[in-house]
């Protein structure tokens, strides 16, 4: 019993530890790992949060996040804009929140303060053996373009 409490947290520490990198690629921006927990009634699925700090004045690059992930954005202090997919640039300020379907991209995530840190937490419900939560849109196209 005891062992599989230890394998349990090394494999959450394990996902939690891949996930941050892929998600770290702002100017202004720190992605820090809150919380990860396979969903026991839906097999194969996972929660994961994260919290996303903003200085003022800074931003996420336009990303796509995992094919499987159902997001939802609270934020928690300041105000963020975020724009998904083609609808409307929008401020949210905190207490208020926004969602992402699989497969959505996310060209703009920033603070909308110059002066003001900003802080949201997003939640993803991700299929449990996804890798990368968040790819950069600029990074693909600045790789291909090298190709």
């Amino acid at each position: 019993m005891k062992m599989r409490s230890i394998f349990r947290a090394a494999y959450a520490a394990l996902t939690i530890a891949m996930a941050t990198p892929a998600a770290a690629h702002g100017i202004g921006e720190t992605v820090t790992p809150h919380f990860q927990h396979s969903i026991p009634n839906i097999p194969g699925k996972s929660l994961v949060t994260l919290v996303v700090d903003y200085t003022p004045g800074g931003a996420s690059p336009s990303h796509v996040h995992a094919k499987s992930a159902f997001i939802f954005g609270y934020v928690l202090s300041g105000e963020i804009e975020s724009q998904v997919n083609d609808g409307p640039r929008r401020v949210y300020r905190a207490g208020e929140s926004f969602y992402e379907t699989p497969g959505s991209r996310h060209p703009v995530s920033r603070n909308a303060s110059k002066t003001k840190p900003a802080r949201l937490l997003a939640v993803f419900i991700v299929d449990t053996d996804e890798k990368e939560l968040t790819t950069s849109l600029e990074q693909d196209s600045s790789s291909r373009s090298r190709q």
